[in-house]
């Protein structure tokens, strides 16, 4: 009886408890992988945060254009084709440091 025990645990062992224990943490590592619901509300604050200030800036550069005749603002704009043409060349020069990596 004792010589068929140590097989059947060896067999039991290697086809149920091996799989199981890599299959728990398979499950385990892609649930942790996802974004919670409370990293949701964080990146919608982080979000709605990030327009407050970007309309904040917009005044404080209106306020200053109007003060100042000579001011131009730093700030890249999506919309016009010269910051278009830096913003190609930021992303030349991150695409090179990429291939060099």
């Amino acid at each position: 009886m004792d010589d068929a025990l140590i097989p059947m645990v060896a067999i039991l062992g290697l086809f149920v408890g091996l799989p199981w224990i890599i299959l728990h943490y398979i499950t385990k590592w892609k649930t942790a992988a996802t974004i919670t619901t409370d990293d949701e509300v964080l990146l919608e604050e982080l979000y709605q945060l990030a327009r407050r200030l970007d309309e904040r800036m917009d005044t404080v550069e209106r306020l200053v254009a109007s003060d100042h005749s000579d001011f131009k603002p730093a700030r890249i704009h999506h919309d016009l084709e010269v910051d278009n043409q830096r913003l190609r060349e930021l992303d030349r020069m991150l695409a090179e440091k990429g291939d060099r990596k």
